[in-house]
């Protein structure tokens, strides 16, 4: 058995790792590889890239990476100026000179601000890119850390602000506030300086939830006038994509909100607005508006269906402002954008122009807490060949049309003159259209075109056109980039989601492959020029592709991947996967994941020849353990075959880390297809 590799720290699993890691860096680490990846390091360290900034009291506020600080840099800049590259920005926090100082890799992953004080927050620092964070109270007004201040352990954590000394703290420090998956069930009334585990419990999720969590509304207005406490509001995620919700009553108890747990929601002071991902009340997809009142004895009241989709359509993001909802429309993945205005009682959703040869559409608030009473939304457009701009909405004068305003782009990454993208439908199995975009390269050869496919299929996660100089790159060096949108993903609403969960889960795999003959039957290359290439449950998609079906691809990069569906609930994070896979402590669940299990359907190589695969992990993945991927590279050497394996020691589940880092993983992937479908 090979269960060795389940510990990190055995040594014949260090010594494996070793092994194969020496054998991949031997064959990729070419001249080719360094110029990739210098390349790629260079674009991440760019000074003239697109700004997003968030809004703290009197200060934008920007996160950046750059040659001198490859961890990166919280930076800032008075908010009346125009946060442009060459503005005199001034560093707030130096990650790299934090982590020399605590002689410790800590990674930068955003900051929680206080609704009370806007320049304080809690900085959330993943312990080397894993999911364990480390919450610490940050004085941005002071540049400094705060003395005394919040600090809590690394573990599994959500946090919000209750109070200008207190926090909604749900950390997983302990078996008692861990959920069964390791993420946090307790959530807990953390003062500063006090030990989380004594702190008084404010909400517990069930044992068997995914997590809990919960915060506050905006304490300081109730439509507009100050009251005396917050609004408290928690949240018990089921199993991913199911949750129920409770809130505190006038009386101090918790009362559930009457919503179906298979919905989406957002809240503000007076309104819920939620999406529908069955047909319980309304059909699924639908976004839905009601009246809330928390401390009513009724919260819940009057509804309204904001939007019903039809065959094509889904809602792809929805947020509720102190007074407008705003949601995004993909109408056969072209995105829409709509406004509703909840100070008008009789309001319909108004659409809002968007600017030409946009892919994808996303909005955020500009401000990091709504604690002025202000919507202002940055909203971000891009495409596979155009770059991200943003687009600033000001909703907060209502004698005026709202209308986009351009706030900056990115620049161009690589020269797309002469590339296009194409969006295309495969037809699957059963005669279901998948569709999917393609993005040519300048030239290729008709039959000859390499393709690198991407896909991922699962947990309702949508995929969307991204303009990305790591794809650029690869379209500059003739490959074609494709993107399936494959029924297990998110992009066409939740049945597009549903269909291929538990016992449908060869949808997922059957769409996918389809898009693949599809690229075949249109004329444009032949499998041994096809590589696939995804990443978690994506790996499991691309191993999945290795085995199945391996006349149909001519290399295999899969990351970070699911491979053993009879043991992935044995490590914590694997629990909260069995709504979404089955439980392989049920025979007939069991059974039925076991015909596609990579791990378990691995052949010898006297009986089929396989594509060439590179296998990609990280020691401190702690979400999919990486002995999923070792054990999988160890199966194949085993029967014969020749996998390249390459483990990281450090970039989490995410591969986060350094730009160094995060630029050879890439590359590294690149001199594999580089070296096999098109050699």
């Amino acid at each position: 058995m090979d269960l060795f590799l389940e510990a990190d720290d055995d040594p014949k699993t260090i010594a494996f790792v070793a092994e194969r890691n020496e054998h991949s860096d031997r064959r990729f680490r070419t001249p080719e590889f360094e110029k990739d990846r210098d390349a790629l390091k260079a674009m991440i360290e760019r000074e003239d890239r697109l700004i997003v900034p968030t809004r703290r009291g009197r200060w934008l506020f920007d996160f950046h990476r750059s040659k001198n600080n490859p961890l990166g840099i919280w930076r800032r800049l008075p908010a009346e100026q125009e946060p442009r590259p060459n503005a005199p920005w001034e560093t707030v926090f130096d990650v790299d000179a934090f982590c020399r100082q605590e002689g410790k890799r800590w990674i930068y992953s955003g900051a929680i601000t206080s609704p009370y004080e806007p320049t304080r927050v809690l900085l959330i620092l993943s312990d080397g890119g894993s999911d364990q964070l480390r919450l610490l109270e940050f004085d941005t007004e002071a540049k400094a850390i705060v003395d005394g201040g919040f600090d809590t352990p690394p573990a599994r954590a959500h946090a919000a602000w209750l109070g200008p000394d207190e926090i909604a703290y749900f950390g997983s420090v302990d078996e008692f506030s861990a959920t069964r998956s390791g993420w946090p069930r307790v959530g807990r009334r953390l003062r500063r300086g006090v030990d989380p585990k004594n702190a008084p419990i404010l909400y517990e999720a069930g044992k068997d939830d995914v997590t809990g969590m919960g915060g506050i509304i905006d304490p300081l207005y109730w439509g507009g006038a100050p009251k005396e406490r917050p609004i408290e509001i928690f949240t018990a995620v089921n199993d991913i994509g199911k949750a129920s919700y409770e809130v505190r009553d006038a009386d101090g108890n918790l009362r559930r909100l009457d919503l179906p747990t298979e919905s989406d929601i957002d809240y503000n002071h007076n309104h819920v607005l939620w999406r529908a991902k069955t047909d319980e009340r309304y059909p699924s997809g639908s976004l839905i508006l009601q009246d809330f009142a928390p401390f009513a004895s009724e919260p819940l009241g009057k509804a309204r269906v904001l939007f019903a989709p039809k065959e094509g359509q889904s809602v792809s993001q929805f947020a509720l402002l102190k007074t407008w909802a705003v949601f995004v429309v993909r109408d056969r993945m072209v995105p829409k954008l709509f406004l509703l205005d909840l100070t008008k009682p009789e309001a319909e959703p108004q659409e809002l122009p968007l600017p030409a040869g946009l892919q994808t559409v996303g909005f955020r608030l500009l401000d990091a807490e709504l604690t002025l009473g202000e919507e202002i939304l940055t909203v971000v457009g891009q495409g596979f060949l155009l770059p991200s701009s943003a687009y600033r909405l000001d909703l907060t004068d209502r004698s005026r049309k709202p209308e986009l305003v351009p706030a900056g782009s990115s620049p161009a990454y690589f020269d797309a003159e002469g590339m296009r993208s194409e969006l295309l439908e495969a037809t699957s199995e059963d005669g279901t259209k998948v569709p999917y975009h393609i993005v040519f390269p300048k030239t290729w050869t008709k039959g000859e075109l390499p393709v690198l496919m991407y896909g991922y299929g699962g947990f309702a996660v949508p995929l969307s056109p991204v303009y990305s100089g790591a794809y650029g790159l690869w379209l500059g060096q003739g490959g074609a980039f494709v993107q399936a949108y494959i029924r297990g993903g998110g992009e066409l609403g939740p049945d597009w989601h549903k269909t291929a969960k538990g016992k449908g889960r060869h949808k997922a795999f059957e769409d996918f492959v389809a898009v693949a003959r599809d690229l075949v039957k249109r004329g444009y290359t032949k499998p041994s020029r096809i590589a696939c290439n995804g990443g978690s449950n994506g790996g499991l998609l691309t191993s999945v592709m290795l085995t199945r079906y391996p006349e149909d691809f001519g290399a295999v990069w899969t990351s970070v991947p699911v491979i053993d569906m009879s043991r992935f609930h044995l490590f914590p994070s694997g629990k909260a996967w069995m709504d979404e896979y089955g439980n392989p402590d049920v025979a007939d669940e069991l059974d039925y994941m076991l015909s596609y299990s990579p791990l378990h359907q691995v052949k010898p190589a006297s009986e089929i020849t396989y594509p060439a695969v590179y296998v990609e992990s990280s020691t401190n993945d702690d979400r999919v353990h990486p002995s999923h991927a070792r054990r999988f590279a160890k199966r194949l050497l085993e029967e014969g075959h020749e996998p390249f394996f390459r483990e990281y020691g450090s970039g989490g589940h995410g591969g986060a880390g350094d730009t160094t880092e995060m630029a050879e993983r890439q590359a590294m992937g690149y001199s594999f297809l580089r070296q096999t479908i098109m050699a």
